[in-house]
């Protein structure tokens, strides 16, 4: 349904939607120059290493990252029109890659965690059951919440834009998938921010130096690990609040909501995109760089998260 308008009333709409459109032009620009600036990292720790589980999944989800930013700047430009189908067509596809891209995300941080804990099969075994479980939920929920939304075609003033319209019922959906899903990387977040705690009341009771190879392993594990973990209870956050005061571009009228609106632009792309990657390409430099300084550059082993613990630098991270 395409509706068409030039009621004075819609302009604070359009002006909701111009600076989302804005934000979301700088999402996809921040995704594309992040590519460009981690390029040769990525030739060197990814393309020249031996594959694994984490170079397919850091290749998938850093190309995909490009087209999907292209497709989302297509659908809120104010001066593009797209037919009704089209629309709901990239709404869909859109829907759909944020599935797949949230699952290889939760893959990663199960990597992460299982190497912090330090190959505990009990922490694996728990991750796993958890992930299923929260991933099934979403998909089940995000199937309700998305199953009868309709994208639907403004013409305000000359201007082109698309708006989601829900049911009461698929609001309440939508606000429940976030929620879930937060509770899940809230989890991830409190497990890794636990582990770190520990590791340094270790250090402190050991007195290990500064420069020590403990201490820098604790500083790659609160810069990589941690703070990876709080971005994306960080986006979920803002996905709940938004989901909170509603969908649509009339909501968007309010400085608050237009001011999560936009932050949200910005994070969701770094977290899908950008974090992800440059954990893996962090992980990878950081054993480079062991294996450059150590003497023996082939079975040297190193500890990585924990003392008395010795994984081999040439693991597939």
């Amino acid at each position: 349904m395409t509706v068409i308008s030039n009621d004075p009333s819609w302009w604070p709409t359009i002006n909701s939607n111009i600076i989302v459109s804005y934000w979301t032009v700088a999402a996809g620009v921040m995704v594309v120059y992040d590519w460009i600036l981690t390029l040769g990292q990525e030739i060197e720790l990814i393309w020249r290493q031996r594959w694994s589980l984490m170079t397919v999944l850091y290749l998938v989800i850093r190309y995909i990252g490009i087209p999907y930013s292209v497709v989302n700047v297509l659908g809120c430009l104010p001066l593009v029109s797209l037919t009704d189908a089209v629309s709901n067509l990239m709404n869909r596809a859109q829907n759909g890659t944020n599935g797949v891209i949230y699952a290889m995300l939760g893959v990663i941080m199960i990597a992460r965690l299982y190497a912090m804990y330090l190959g505990s099969r009990r922490m694996l075994i728990f991750l796993v059951v958890i992930f299923l479980a929260v991933t099934i939920a979403c998909a089940v929920i995000g199937t309700i919440a998305t199953r009868d939304s309709v994208a639907e075609k403004l013409i305000l003033s000359g201007t082109y834009m698309c708006d989601n319209e829900f049911e009461g019922g698929d609001q309440l959906a939508y606000l429940m998938f976030w929620t879930v899903y937060a509770v899940w990387e809230i989890l991830a977040l409190c497990l890794s921010a636990w582990i770190a705690v520990k590791h340094f009341r270790d250090m402190r009771r050991l007195r290990r130096p500064i420069g020590s190879t403990t201490g820098d392993c604790f500083r790659v594990l609160i810069r990589s690990h941690v703070l990876y973990f709080a971005s994306f209870v960080w986006v979920s956050c803002l996905e709940v609040a938004i989901s909170s005061a509603g969908q649509g571009l009339m909501n968007t009228q309010s400085m608050g909501i237009q001011i999560l609106v936009d932050a949200s632009q910005i994070s969701q792309s770094m977290q899908m995109f950008v974090m992800g990657p440059r954990l893996i390409l962090s992980v990878r430099e950081y054993h480079a760089t062991l294996v450059a300084n150590s003497d023996a550059e082939t079975n040297m082993n190193s500890i990585v998260f924990q003392e008395r613990v010795l994984i081999p630098t040439s693991s597939t991270v």
